[in-house]
């Protein structure tokens, strides 16, 4: 009786341990334990629409541990909806002999980390030994993560928004000692989450310090404060670049504007639907006499930056061409000032296109290999603004071959075939396409492809082919006309 029962234990203890073997296979991998933050501090701008975070991370590996290859950083799933960009660099050195090595960032393959939180790996150009001290400068930029409250305002109203964080750095990793600082464009602070010991100087909250936080540690706080910058949100961007060799770059931006503040109410917006009343006129004086209080939060002008030497620059809208624009030019830049047909107000959209040209002779180079490449840069030339969606469509020369374009992050690319005058099998064009950009997004990137030059006389063929044909049709009609009055 006791043979049955010793083997059914033996049976059961077996089944345990595979059970377990098969759950820490299948268990996801998690972090090394190695590392730890010495010291985090954290600053964050909300001087601006963007949500500007900027982390320094002093991180040791442990002494008995391997070399670490990859620090992580861990975002909330918001955060992650919201990341525009995130970089990363290695400082070196002491004081004025400090230098700041670029390091990739990527999204790591770990699984999540507790309540959803995203994993983004820090790739070391050098691995971390063991006992090894290493500063980590991080940089981050959130769109759309400020909330207006209240969601409605009238003209003569300030903008006030709520922002959300964690008064300790959310990290995979344990925390010895940190600090957050939050910036804010005035001292004008509703209210604010308090964390003890936290404090308050003019537009700076202080949350901090804080000592041994454990990994994955969570503190909610919430800011509520003035901020009457012009949210200016590009719904949509269509940049078109045609590249002629014959020494000419043709750049096209067709915007969907709208300002993504709070919304407003009052007559001032409804004029523009329902004509002017009484109280249209008296909303629109006061915006007029007294712009520093009346729609402080609107905006009525626009900044872009543009390449230096652009000629043929127009601006214009749906109703035709804007007057209202100033443009100021030298060798170094240009910046175009454009004001729409109307202030816009939370809520509100306008539409717009913008186009100029370029010397090729700029932008266009011959790389070693012989192929040519055109060097542009990406992004949006609106400053201070976000770009939900944007699309550059590169437009090569006709008979262009092999296009390859080199961004320095990831996107959506393709090719397609455009069509213009004088075309005989169509242009090849490089379409790029992403979300979520903001200035930080402004760096070049390049096209290549390969082109024979003997397709430069392909236009310069069909428009002398053209002329010779209607040559050739007149005198044919001419010739038919006359035989036709002699007999």
């Amino acid at each position: 009786m006791m043979a049955p029962s010793l083997s059914t234990a033996v049976s059961s203890v077996l089944l345990l341990l595979l059970a377990a073997a098969i759950s820490v296979s299948s268990s996801p991998p998690m972090p090394e334990d190695s590392i730890r933050v010495i010291s985090a501090e954290k600053r964050i701008d909300l001087t601006s629409p963007i949500v500007k975070v900027f982390l320094t991370l002093k991180v040791e590996n442990d002494a008995t541990a391997p070399e670490a290859s990859q620090v992580l950083l861990a975002f909330t799933p918001t955060e992650v909806e919201h990341l525009a960009i995130v970089k990363a660099t290695r400082a070196e050195g002491k004081r004025k002999k400090k230098i700041y090595v670029p390091l990739s960032v990527k999204a790591s393959d770990l699984a999540a980390a507790p309540n959803g939180a995203r994993l983004y790996s820090i790739l070391l150009s050098t691995p971390l030994k063991p006992a090894e001290v290493m500063t980590l400068e991080v940089f981050y930029a959130l769109t759309h993560s400020l909330e207006p409250f209240p969601a409605e305002i009238t003209q003569s109203d300030p903008q006030l928004v709520y922002y959300r964080d964690s008064a300790v750095l959310l990290s995979p990793y344990h925390v010895l000692e940190q600090v957050t600082y939050i910036k804010m464009p005035s001292n004008r602070v509703e209210s604010f989450t308090k964390v003890d010991p936290t404090g308050r100087a003019g537009n700076e909250v202080k949350y901090g310090t804080y000592n041994n936080q454990l990994p994955n540690s969570y503190v909610p706080i919430l800011v509520h404060y003035q901020n009457n910058r012009p949210f200016a949100v590009v719904e949509e961007l269509v940049r078109k670049v045609e590249i002629s060799h014959w020494g000419n770059v043709q750049i096209t931006e067709q915007y969907k504007l709208k300002h993504g503040g709070a919304q407003h109410k009052g007559v001032f917006s409804s004029s523009l639907l329902y004509g002017y009343s009484f109280e249209t006129f008296l909303a629109r004086l006061e915006y007029q006499s007294r712009p520093s209080i009346s729609g402080v939060s609107s905006f009525k002008n626009l900044l872009a930056r543009l390449p230096p030497r652009v000629h043929s620059v127009y601006y214009r809208d749906e109703i035709g061409n804007i007057s209202s624009s100033h443009l100021r030019s030298d060798s170094h830049k240009s910046e175009l000032e454009i004001e729409p047909r109307y202030p816009l107000f939370g809520g509100w959209h306008c539409t717009f296109t913008i186009g100029y040209g370029l010397p090729l002779q700029d932008f266009l180079f011959e790389s070693d290999d012989g192929r040519r490449y055109i060097n542009l840069t990406f992004g949006c030339p609106l400053l201070d603004t976000v770009v939900d969606d944007l699309t550059i469509k590169v437009v090569l020369p006709e008979g262009s071959t092999s296009p390859q374009a080199v961004v320095p992050f990831l996107m959506e690319q393709y090719l397609e075939t455009s069509y213009s005058y004088l075309d005989v099998v169509g242009r090849t064009t490089v379409v790029l396409k992403k979300r979520n950009v903001v200035g930080e997004h402004n760096v070049p990137f390049q096209v290549y492809y390969e082109f024979n030059p003997i397709f430069m006389l392909a236009e310069p063929l069909m428009l002398i082919s053209a002329v010779f044909l209607f040559f050739v049709a007149c005198i044919a009609y001419l010739h038919m006309d006359l035989s036709i009055g002699k007999s």
